[in-house]
Order: structure tokens, then sequence, then C-alpha cells
């Protein structure tokens, strides 16, 4: 799915570090700590960016426990720790809101719409207009495709391969919530997964969600062809 400035704020940070390490080799000063690079990160996100449109600098680079815990594992070239990922994982769980009308899955057709759209979430964009899902970006969606995204794992035969034949019985529920939740809300199921939360951030709605539900595991959507 589609990048925030977040990103620019890590540059930002990158640039930082290269510019105080060079710093350091020529006049022998001390590195910063990471706090105060972050520190130095962020006021020049703030004075080099503005509000334009729909978009807000102090929400683009907003960071939350999981990004930051996440972020400094990152950083430090290590995962994060079992326990900490444990607990970020129940708290973002918490997050997850299930479909108000318990109704999991909408329409297959509507969903495929929406994953291969990356629309939305950008200055020109009006408030209030839908968004795209951006899925293509990351995954491959459809055997047709001859371009997509590999940082995200194949959704091709996505509900074929979990042994989904009617996605409506009580056989198939659990996957059906799993597929959901991930929707939502993946940090929930992988506390520093790279997929963006879809439903908890309000990139999608809750009838978007359920109509990419149905494109992964309705037999006669294209994904389970």
């Amino acid at each position: 799915m589609k990048k925030t400035t977040a990103c620019i704020a890590a540059a930002v940070s990158a640039l930082a570090i290269a510019a105080l390490s060079g710093c350091a080799g020529s006049n022998g000063a001390s590195t910063p700590s990471s706090a105060e690079l972050d520190a130095m990160a962020q006021k020049m996100a703030q004075s080099s960016f503005h509000d334009k449109g729909i978009v807000k600098v102090s929400e683009a680079l907003a960071a939350d426990d999981t990004l930051r815990a996440c972020d400094k594992a990152d950083v430090g070239g290590a995962h994060l720790d079992a326990a900490t990922a444990k607990k970020l994982e129940a708290e973002n769980f918490k997050t997850i809101q299930w479909p108000a009308d318990g109704k999991y899955l909408g329409d297959w057709k509507s969903g495929e719409k929406i994953a291969q759209s990356g629309k939305g979430r950008t200055w020109t964009d009006k408030a209030g207009d839908p968004n795209g899902g951006n899925c293509y970006n990351c995954h491959q969606i459809d055997k047709k495709e001859i371009s997509f995204g590999t940082i995200g794992p194949s959704l091709y035969n996505y509900g074929k391969l979990r042994g989904v034949t009617d996605p409506n019985s009580p056989q198939a529920q659990e996957m059906v919530r799993y597929t959901w939740g991930k929707i939502w809300n993946s940090k929930a199921y992988n506390a520093c997964s790279n997929m963006p939360r879809a439903g908890a951030k309000g990139i999608l709605t809750q009838k978007q969600i359920a109509d990419i539900v149905a494109l992964l595991l309705d037999p006669k959507s294209p994904v389970n062809q």
C-alpha cells in the first residue's frame, strides 16, 4: 500500500546521521544519541514540509509505540524481542473493529477494483473520497498479472490454498475472521509488519474491507481460479 510522509522523516533522519557522521569524522565531535537524532529529524521535517490539502504534517509524521519499537529494532539491525512483539500485537488486536452488520464478505468484483487501485491520501484528493487498497503494489493478486509488488507474499489462490471452498461455512469462519483482522490491523498479527493498518488508520471502510475479504476467499474470485 501507499507509503506515507513517514518515509520522508526516515530520509531526513538518514541525512542528519550522514551529515553529523561527517562532522564527527572531521572535528572529533561525538555522534549524537538516537533520541537526539530523532528530535533533529522531527524538527527538520516540521520546518521543511507543510500541510497541503488533506495531508497534514503532524499526522503523517506521527508515530505510536508500535512504530517506535519496530523502528528502533530495525535501526539496531535486530528483530523485536518476543515479549515486546507479543505485547504490541495484543494492543493492536484491541483496535480491530469487526463488521457492524456481522457480514465479513462483500462483493469480490468491487474488492478487485479496490485492490488494484492506488487512489487516495494525497494532497490533491478530497476528504471523504474513497481510497484504493493499493494491494497490487505489494502482492500478486491474479495469475494473469505480469507486474506486481513482492514486498508481501502472493495472494493468488489465497482461499484455495487454505482449504476455503465455502467462506460461509462454519469451518471457514476462523480464516474469514483472520483475513478481516489482518486487513484491519496487520500489526495485531505481526507487530513489525510492513502492511499498512488499513482499517485502524482509516484508509479503508468496513464495506471496502468486506469486499477485499470476498476477493481473497470467494471461490468465484479470480484469486482462487
